[in-house]
Parts: C-alpha cells; structure tokens; sequence
C-alpha cells in the first residue's frame, strides 16, 4: 500500500501542478473487474474525497477502463454518478491502467443477497432508479464522450451483437458442460426481438449493489460503468428485472417495487413503451449473460490468475442460481 500511495503523490502532483499528500487510502471490497480504493488528496490546503480505480491482475470480466472513464464522463450531470477526474491508460507510476473520480460521502451500497434491505424506503428508491434508467435511454449519445470508443449499432443488430458476444464468452471460458444454458442460447438465436426502438446508452450491469443510497429515500449515484455500450435500452431493464437481483421478493423488481410501476416509471422517462416479448427476449438474454460472466469467474479463479473470493462465489453460488432462473424461463416460453 505504501508503493501505492507514493504512486499516487507522484501522480497527482505531476497532475495538478503542485505538491499533493495522499491520506486515509484503503481498499474497499468488492469490484468484479477493477481494485477500488478510496483516498483523500490534499493539494495546497484544499482536500478532496477521490476513488481509484485500477486493473487488477485478473478480473471477472474483461473490461475498457477508457470506455468506462467515458461514460462518466458523458453521463455526469445528466443522471447521479461522480465526476470523472483523469484516466491513465499505461498505467503510469501505479503499474497498472487506472484512472480517479471525485468520491460521494454519506452513502451505502447493500448486497444484492442479502433480505429487504432497503426498509421502508424502497419505494422511494425505486421510483428513482427506474426513473434514472429512463433518462439514461432518452439521453443524446451522438458528439458525446462515449461515442469515441462506442459504435453504434443499427437496431435490428442491437440482440444479434450482445447475443454473440456473450455466447462467445461462454464458448471461450467454460470448463464443463452447460447444457441449460446453451438451450437458451438456441432459443434466443430461433427467436429474435423486435429491433430496438432507440439505440441508447446502456448501463450493462444496472441493478442493486450497483448504486449508493443515503439510507434515507435518495439515490446518491449510480455506479460501475464498465459494461457501459450503445444498444438497446431494454437490456438494462431486463438485467435490473433479473430475479438474481430481487433481494428474495419474487414481488418486487430489485427489492423496491412491483415490476408494473417500474415499467410505468420507466416509459414515462424515457418516452419509449416496453413491448412484453422484447422485455421476455432480454430477460432471458440478461440470465445467458449473466451465466457467461460467472463462467469467466470460475474460469478465472481455478487457474489461479485472480483468487478474489468473489470469483468462487460467483463461480458457484451465482451460477447455479442462474442455472435455475434460465430453466424457469425457457419453462414459461416454450409453454411447459
């Protein structure tokens, strides 16, 4: 830690223009793809609250940080998140590929396998993270910081592009059969989505665990931009409607509301209407991806590059969970 605080020093007074002290720098759990620390950096007097987040060795999920620093960049100012202060793609003096944001204080962000954590204020938080996910469709992405490293893709090839990206995953990374999930595959592929109705920033990773309330009623921001890309807004509904993510209540959609509100609050912001059979397209997608993400995980930590905790949980627990939600689903499509 000590390496990487001088690191820091160095950086960040280089960056700045003048000499900078770097305190309180501490590693916070968690993170399927980036290390993330917080630190506190005093330039002159002045102290600023700030998160790093830098490439680890190995990672869950094989990720552009430059993309990632992009969409903050892009969506700051339009929905919560921090501000993004400097990217560092060689890695610098922290040896690693890494890059800063502005730090939010007073938040909390709860497991998504833990019951009700929300209490009494779910609703409130719910209103606002599917409004949030609203305005985040509507958004403008064309001369936005995004759009240097994020195509767009014509709406028609919108499913076609995430399905064959994940599939290839799995093919890449599994170590045993799948055969549940590879039927959904084949029912995916034999049962395209309509085309989209705008190509919109994606979050690719929106659901609970991934955005910090004050315990009150107020999301503070949404967070873990790395599977940020341009497609078609209905996955991110379909990942956050996800059963993994429901905190248990098969009634509410990530422990906070009814999934009819979300939909509701969610066309309302975003000026689009959810078709039933693309959201049940998207879901099922959303189970496959997940799967893909966890077979990396297990791939990851069994030969040995990253032994993060994480990633046998994620390898196991997740994955069999996911292993069931996918047979449901195929169940209830194919009328059985």
């Amino acid at each position: 830690m000590s390496d990487l605080k001088a690191g820091l020093e160095a950086y960040l007074s280089d960056l700045w223009g003048a000499p900078t002290s770097v305190s309180n720098l501490s590693r916070i759990p968690g993170g399927a793809s980036r290390e993330t620390y917080r630190l506190d950096a005093d330039t002159g007097g002045v102290t600023r609250g700030m998160i790093l987040r830098r490439d680890p060795p190995g990672s869950l999920i094989e990720t552009d940080r430059r993309l990632e620093f992009l969409a903050y960049r892009t969506v700051h100012g339009h929905v919560p998140v921090p501000q993004a202060i400097a990217l560092e793609a060689d890695g610098g003096p922290l040896d690693r590929p890494f890059f800063l944001m502005e730090r939010i204080d007073g938040g909390t962000v709860p497991s998504p396998f833990v019951f009700d954590p929300y209490g009494e204020h779910a609703a409130a938080l719910g209103r606002q993270f599917f409004t949030t996910l609203g305005k985040l469709a509507a958004l403008p992405h064309e001369g936005t910081p995004i759009r240097q490293v994020a195509e767009a893709p014509a709406p028609e090839d919108c499913w076609r592009i995430a399905l064959d990206h994940w599939s290839g995953v799995i093919e890449a990374d599994e170590q045993h059969p799948q055969p549940i999930v590879r039927a959904a595959i084949r029912w995916l592929r034999r049962h395209p989505p309509p085309p989209a109705q705008r190509v919109s920033i994606v979050h690719g990773d929106y659901r609970t665990g991934n955005f910090m309330h004050d315990g009150a009623g107020t999301i503070l921001a949404i967070l873990d931009w790395e599977m940020a890309h341009l497609g078609d807004p209905i996955e991110d509904l379909g990942w956050a409607f996800d059963p993994l993510w429901n905190h248990f209540d098969e009634g509410k959609v990530a422990g906070l509301i009814p999934p009819a509100e979300a939909v509701a609050l969610w066309e309302a912001a975003s000026g689009l209407t959810v078709d039933a059979k693309a959201l049940a397209w998207w879901s099922l997608f959303n189970a496959v991806k997940g799967q893909a993400i966890w077979t990396s995980a297990a791939k990851e930590y069994r030969d040995g590059g990253f032994i993060d905790p994480i990633l046998a949980i994620s390898g196991w627990y997740t994955a069999r969970r996911h292993d069931v939600i996918l047979a449901k689903r195929l169940a209830q499509l194919e009328g059985i």
